[in-house]
Order: C-alpha cells, then structure tokens, then sequence
C-alpha cells in the first residue's frame, strides 16, 4: 500500500529531524533512512488526525406523520371506523409520535401488531404512540368521532395535524340524499352512501350535511306541563305608552308548539322577536305565538306593543299574563317619560322591589321615576300609579343658591370630597352631576335622607328633587354627595387641582374649604375661584343648622322597629347609602367663586412645595 509506505517514512523522517535538534545527538552524524513500525490502533489515530471525515449532520426530528387516511360510517350520532397513519421514523431507537389531537381511540396498531398508546404529559387530551423501528410504519387506530351541528345540520370534525396529505371516506349507513359542504378542504367524490374528501392540512377537515328529506321520529305524546316567567315595562310617554316585555317559557313535560299570552284590549301588540319564533296572531284577547319547530327545553322571545292611555292623574296599566302555565314569576316596571314623575302607586298581588331584581331590561333605565314590582306567588295583579305632568317652562326654573365644598387631599394622590347644595327647585324632577373620573360615591342624601343615585347614559349621576305646587315660593333644598377620587402622587414640589362635580344647574355662589397636608405649603392659583377668610354658612341659606360637626345620633329603638315593621309588607327593598361624618383634619384654604354657569366646570389648581422644617 503506496499510502502506508508514504505515511511510514513520513513519521520516520519527523523522528530523525527531532533527534538531530537535541544536544545530545547534536554532534553525531545522520542515520540513514529505515523502517519504522508502529501499531495499527496508533496509525489510525495519525491517519484520523491527518485526513478528517466531515460527520453527517443528525436529524433533529425523531419521526413525522406523512399521511392520514379516515375510513369512517355514520350511525346515528356518531361516526366510527378506522384512521390510518403513516409515520416516517428518521433514527434508530425508541421514538414518540404524538396522535393528531381529540381522537377517542378505541385500539391501536403497528404494522398488523397491537399497540398502546400513552397520554402526553405535556399536552393534555393528546396521545402518544411508541415506535422502535427506523422507516415507514402504518398505525392503524379504531375511533369513534361524535356528530355535532345545530338544528337539523350535522357536523363532523376531523384532525389532519398540519400534515401535507390527508383522506376522508365517508360512508352512510342508508341511501339519503343530503346536502354536503367542506371546510378545511374540497369535496372529490360524492354519492346517496359514500362520501370523500381531500384536506388541505393547515386547519382541520370538517363536513357538514343536511339532510333533505327529514325523518319523522314517532314519539309518545305526553300531556304538557310548562312553567313561565314574564316581565314587563311600562314607559308612560306624553302622548302614549310603551310596552317591553321578556318572556321565558320552560317546558316541564311533552313539548311545546305555542306560547299564549292574556292581552288586554287597550294593547296593541307591533312585533314579537326570537330565534325560534315562526309567526304570531292576536285572536280573542289572546297572543297566540307559534314556534318553528316542537320545543322539549326553554324558548325566549320578546313582546312589545303600544298602549293609548291618559297623559296624567290617576292611570291603571294593562298588564300582559302568561296562560297554560303551572307557575309564573317576573314582574312590573313603571317608567315616567319627560317632565313627571309617579306620585303614589296602588297596587295588588304585587311587591314593590329595586329595579335591579328584574332582570337588564328593567335595570337599564336607570330612571329616577322608575317604580318596580315583583309578583305574587298567587292572585290577581293589578296596579294603578298616579302620575303628576310639569309643564316645560317650570322645568327649567331651578338653580343653586349656594354651592359648598369641602376637600381633603393626601399626599398619596387620594382626594375626598364633600359637597353640599342649596337648591331652589320649581317643579325639577332631577338634578344631574358629572363626578371626576373614576371617582365613587361614598354617599348621597336629599333634604337629609339617604337616597341611592340613578345613572344616565354617560355616567352622570341624577338625584330626585323634591317640587313646589304651581304658584308657590320654592322653598330650598338640601343636596349633598361625599364621594373619592384618586390622582397623582404629591413630590417634593409641583401643582394639584381639585375635581369639583359638574352640575346641571346654575349656581350663585360657590365656597371651597381646602384641608392638605400639614408638611407642605400650599397657594392657589389664578382662576376662577380666590382665597378669603372663611365665612359659616347662614341658617337662612340652607334652611338648616350648618355646623359640620354635628354627628348623626344613634339608631333609636323606634327606628329599628319601623325598619321592621316596613320589612314585612315589602319583599325587597333596595339598600341605601349611609351619612358619613367628614374628617376635617390638617391646615386648610378658603376659596370663593361666584356665578358658575349651567354645566360648567369648576376647578381649581394649587402649587405645593413641601416645608423643610418638617
């Protein structure tokens, strides 16, 4: 061998120039060239080292799923059959092939061999198969898929695990004519029993079919047994009422083909909505609403008329009934459109309720004339409300005489903020006050009794307002609102403004007192409002005594027994907010303004540096 003769006189030469370089063999002379021998295993390792071999690059995937096949038939609610699978394994040794996920398998085979599979830890639902030998291999799994779809529709979803080819046959266990659609791939082969499908891999294979000629199931008809609930609003307007009602039906026993309902003669009924509404009639006093199709659960729908009724005084409401029912339950609402208000309610077989108790329809309005009640489990209901009319002029005859504030800024950014109206109202229904953002209300009250705000569509609170009779002097009236807001935290030195409410009313005079930090220095800025010495209010103005430090008395006994005594011919009351005393602590400011317009905001901006001495 040329190349191991070469490779020796090589190494022998190297060894005779070594030598010659030492000290000791410095002064001999050369030694001719030879024979070196030398063990294979060493001239391997030389040769290893001269001549490298480039290794081959490992794959860094054990084992790919190249193809799914389904070979599927329907029976009844469930499609089952075989699904096979052919694996590539790319290395020796054991390797994991994870199963396309959501398979319900019922047995496993490789190559004609059973085999197990095992969930994977790292993903649950999914399976994993275990294979040894390197190459292609068929893994043959007997599943069981379960058919889904709305209403007369089938579906039937089938993984393909992002593979590049996967085949779906379909069979049908009777010849039906059925109309099919794919998602996921396309349709090549259809027949009455034999479906195939191609998909593209990428998304799951989903066919979906309705039959064309539908089965008429034979079933023992059994008396029908229902329970309902019906809840109705009222929206008393100037020149006539509407009506909104919600209606649920839950069907105990048999199935259902109609829902009727009581309509009295003064409704007109205009639409009733649903998804399973297929028409409906008023016949005889009775709305009469059939459904697409035998319903054996709940159905829900709406019901909404009109109703011509006196614009003011004493009104009865025409209230809708569920018939054919075992049970009832819902309620009444009553809603004052415009510049009114309910006076006094009568009613029977009727609880009055918060409005929140009626379900999103009711709880909406978010009325302050808004007026609730929930039925009895039993006996005839009727109501009657008194509703009082304000002409439009009246309406707009209100404002505050004198507006007072008083604020506690922490050095945290949390402000808490009390403030108190004099109001001079002439038939005002409602006051509206836009608080800071994210600002909540601790408390409201109205000529000193708690009261629980209502909300307009923009988040703006609205207090009711008690009204003078026609032609009187309107006395004033007492409106107050404690509520919190956050904002920056203070620093070392820098500005802070105060969040006053905006209100819809015009006011006369404003007076701000100012409680801050005792550590820092604190000066007003240039506005609207200016600093003075601090004036009380007077007795005159606000109808009351007008010291702050007066604390709310305890509960008496004859209060708690009037709580009682009022629990028992209510069934719900809605829970009021309660007086809290304001905590007047720290150094403080007095700031004046006068003539805030009608929805104008009020603020006011201070400088802060904190104090080196403390």
């Amino acid at each position: 061998n040329l190349e191991e003769v070469y490779m020796t006189r090589l190494a022998f030469h190297a060894l005779g120039m070594a030598c010659a370089l030492l000290p000791g063999f410095a002064q001999d002379s050369p030694r001719p060239l030879g024979w070196v021998v030398i063990p294979i295993q060493e001239y391997g390792a030389l040769r290893g080292k001269a001549f490298p071999v480039d290794r081959e690059p490992e794959s860094r995937t054990d084992a790919t799923l190249t193809r799914v096949d389904y070979d599927l038939r329907i029976e009844g609610a469930t499609a089952t059959g075989r699904v096979t699978l052919t694996v590539d394994v790319l290395k020796d040794g054991w390797v994991r092939v994870p199963l396309p996920a959501g398979l319900l398998v019922r047995e496993a085979r490789v190559d004609g061999n059973r085999a197990s599979l095992v969930p994977d830890p790292a993903n649950r639902g999914q399976l994993i198969a275990a294979l040894s030998k390197k190459g292609r291999s068929m893994l043959a799994l007997e599943v069981a898929f379960a058919l889904s779809g709305p209403a007369g529709q089938e579906q039937l979803t089938l993984p393909t695990a992002g593979v590049g080819m996967s085949r779906a046959a379909v069979r049908q266990q009777s010849p039906q004519d059925s109309e099919v659609r794919v998602t996921g791939g396309f349709l090549a082969e259809k027949s009455d029993t034999l479906w195939v499908a191609y998909g593209r891999g990428d998304e799951p294979l989903v066919l979906s079919w309705r039959r064309k000629i539908v089965e008429q199931r034979k079933r023992v008809e059994l008396p029908l047994r229902m329970r309902g609930s019906l809840t109705q609003l009222f929206s008393l307007g100037e020149d006539g009422t509407a009506l909104n009602a919600e209606v649920e039906v839950e069907v105990v026993q048999g199935a259902a083909r109609q829902v009727k309902i009581a309509v009295p003669a003064a409704v007109t009924i205009n639409q009733v909505p649903g998804a399973l509404i297929a028409d409906w009639d008023v016949k005889a006093g009775e709305l009469i609403v059939n459904l697409l199709e035998p319903v054996e659960g709940a159905v829900k729908f709406a019901v909404s008329g009109e109703i011509r009724l006196a614009r003011d005084g004493l009104i009865s409401l025409p209230l809708l009934r569920l018939l054919d029912v075992e049970r009832d339950s819902g309620g009444v609402a009553v809603d004052v459109q415009g510049a009114g208000e309910i006076k006094s309610s009568k009613v029977q077989a009727l609880d009055e309720v918060d409005a929140a108790e009626l379900g999103p329809m009711v709880a909406a309005r978010q009325s302050p004339s808004l007026s609730a009640f929930r039925y009895r489990a039993s006996g005839d209901r009727a109501l009657q409300v008194e509703v009082a009319r304000y002409t439009q002029q009246a309406v707009l005859t209100a404002n505050v005489e004198e507006a007072r504030y008083r604020a506690l800024m922490s050095v945290d950014g949390k402000t808490l903020v009390q403030a108190r109206y004099a109001v001079r109202n002439n038939q005002r229904t409602f006051a509206r006050f836009t608080l800071p953002e994210g600002a909540v209300v601790w408390s409201a009250s109205v000529a000193g009794r708690p009261v629980r705000p209502g909300k307009d569509p923009n988040g703006s609170l609205l207090l009711p307002l008690e009204k003078s009779r026609a032609g009187e002097d309107a006395p004033l009236l007492t409106v107050e609102i404690l509520y919190l807001y956050r904002s920056p935290a203070w620093s070392l030195k820098g500005r802070a403004a105060l969040g006053l409410p905006i209100v819809d009313l015009p006011i006369s005079k404003t007076g701000v007192s100012l409680y801050y930090p005792p550590q820092f220095r604190v000066t007003p800025e240039t506005g609207a409002f200016h600093s003075q010495s601090y004036e009380q209010p007077s007795d005159d103005t606000w109808g009351i005594k007008a010291s702050y430090t007066v604390r709310e008395p305890p509960l008496s006994n004859a209060l708690v027994d009037n709580y009682r005594k009022r629990s028992e011919t209510r069934r719900s009351a809605p829970m009021l907010p309660v007086r809290i005393t304001f905590p007047a602590v720290g150094p403080s400011l007095y700031l004046v303004s006068e003539l805030t317009g009608e929805s104008k905001a009020a603020a006011i901006e201070v400088s802060y540096q904190k104090d080196k001495k403390k």
